[in-house]
């Protein structure tokens, strides 16, 4: 197995109907992660390394994906944004600012 270039982490939290907390489960984080997994595999990316987690923090911001070791931490993604994170980010080494969450998340 090839030493990871980039490991993301992507938000599979759901939580029961009516809990006071969002989640990034009500948020169609399954067709993200879906999207980026296949995304991944389609273009034979074996030194990116993929994995679904519970809570990374923001809940109301998400689905969220966090890359490392860039730390870059991405909110409100949908279907359509998984490309370009994978050409630009992952294979290109630029994070894709626009997509960014707010600043104030790591303060």
């Amino acid at each position: 197995m090839p030493k990871p270039k980039k490991h993301v982490f992507l938000c599979s939290q759901s939580r029961p109907p009516g809990h006071p907390k969002s989640s990034c489960g009500e948020r169609n984080c399954a067709e993200v992660i879906n999207a980026i997994m296949q995304g991944v595999m389609d273009r034979q990316l074996p030194d990116i390394k993929l994995t679904t987690t519970g809570c990374l923090g923001p809940c109301s911001e998400g689905p969220n994906i966090l890359v490392y070791p860039e730390g870059v931490m991405y909110g409100g993604i949908k279907k359509e944004d998984v490309n370009k994170i994978i050409e630009e980010h992952l294979i290109g080494d630029k994070p894709v600012e626009e997509l960014f969450i707010a600043k104030e998340i790591w303060s």
